[in-house]
């Protein structure tokens, strides 16, 4: 069974870091891009990050540029993102989502429950 599961969501004051995981069972994420999408509340979806497999290339929204660095593990099937810096407007749930290739741009095939990460004082 294909799976993309996130974790390390919360609530962090604005300046703080967190780092979200996303782990995928069920296939390996070796061969597809990955992406971070996120979604605050009466607000469509919107990307934040993408990493290719081809080459290791990385994008970034223009919003969370210099704050946020997406990374792989392919060796734990794991794809990473840390925050830094965190604003009251990166609230929002965050996803990841597999690409249906190795590049990012394209579609997103297969997607996770998404976790929570919330900015305040």
């Amino acid at each position: 069974q294909v799976q993309l599961v996130e974790s390390g969501g919360g609530l962090v004051q604005p300046g703080g870091s967190l780092r979200l995981s996303c782990a995928a069972s069920g296939f390996t994420l070796d061969y597809y891009a990955i992406g971070w999408f996120r979604q605050a509340p009466g607000k469509e979806r919107e990307g934040v990050s993408c990493i290719s497999s081809s080459d290791g290339s990385t994008y970034y929204a223009d919003s969370v540029k210099g704050r946020f660095t997406i990374s792989r593990d392919n060796a734990k099937n794991t794809v990473y993102l840390q925050m830094n810096s965190l604003k009251p407007e990166d609230t929002a749930v965050y996803y990841c989502a597999t690409a249906a290739g190795s590049s990012c741009g394209g579609g997103y095939d297969y997607w996770g429950q998404g976790t929570q990460v919330t900015v305040s004082s």
